[in-house]
């Protein structure tokens, strides 16, 4: 017990430091599965998935992809109605860290196949892949 005594700021700071490790796995988790590029390719070519962008629509203007649909985080619960809950949704931000609530919003109103784009549009960019304007 002595040991916990003289101990207890380098025992909090492992507690802190591993519970920063997990943070993002737990995070990621609650949006749902990601998919790499390649997998998001052959799910939209697949399956026909509906692409959902997030991001604003200034930022939708600069470059999506193709086919996706411009829907903001922050109205993706009033518009989840324009979206088809047969086909599958690959939901998708700029670097895919704002994708995960939408999706979890998403499952929640009912769709069943709900997936995040790793890494988001700058994946995307990175893999050499089309981009709308």
């Amino acid at each position: 017990m002595q040991f916990f005594i003289d101990n207890i700021f380098l025992i909090a700071i492992a507690f802190i430091s591993g519970a920063m490790l997990v943070w993002p796995l737990v995070r990621n988790r609650a949006g749902g599965p990601s998919l790499s590029t390649l997998q998001a390719t052959q799910l939209i070519n697949g399956k026909n998935a509906q692409i959902v962008d997030v991001r604003s629509s200034d930022d939708f203007a600069r470059g999506s992809l193709p086919n996706a649909r411009n829907i903001p985080t922050a109205t993706i619960k009033e518009r989840a109605a324009d979206l088809k809950k047969d086909r599958p949704v690959l939901v998708v931000c700029d670097q895919g860290r704002h994708a995960g609530p939408a999706a979890a919003t998403l499952r929640a109103a009912g769709f069943a196949e709900v997936y995040v784009l790793a890494g988001g549009l700058a994946a995307w960019r990175e893999a050499g892949l089309p981009l709308k304007k």
